[in-house]
């Protein structure tokens, strides 16, 4: 009997450092996939991080060409403005030189009334 139990602590104590060795690698590669996770994420969140900037870019170079059409715009609206601007102001200068033509032309129609209205009268 004693020999059973003397066999038995054995194995007992050879299963107890077989465990030991084996929770020992476990708890190692357990350190080990927790860095590769841990990498792994990284580089995922990085990626992702490099898209988002991406599309961020792409958004704002997209809102600053609409930005760069309407100033095109607004500045070719300025432009036509500042056309009819001076498009009226020959204009209105043409009827003022009109005007004054037909009113030295009155003046001197008349002048020339008085004139005759003078000689017809006598004086």
């Amino acid at each position: 009997m004693k020999k059973i139990l003397v066999a038995i602590a054995a194995v007992s104590s050879v299963m107890g450092a077989g465990v030991y060795s084996f929770a020992e690698d476990m708890s190692t590669m357990g350190h080990d996939l927790r860095h590769e996770m841990k990498g792994a994420m990284q580089a995922d969140v990085d990626a992702m991080k490099g898209e988002m900037k991406g599309e961020m870019k792409a958004g704002a170079d997209a809102v600053k060409g609409k930005s760069d059409a309407m100033k095109a715009k607004t500045d070719a609206m300025r432009a036509s403005k500042e056309a009819m601007k001076d498009d009226i102001k020959a204009k209105k200068d043409a009827m003022k030189g009109e005007m004054k033509t037909q009113k030295d032309s009155m003046k001197a129609s008349k002048d020339a009334m008085k004139g005759e209205m003078k000689g017809m009268m006598g004086y």
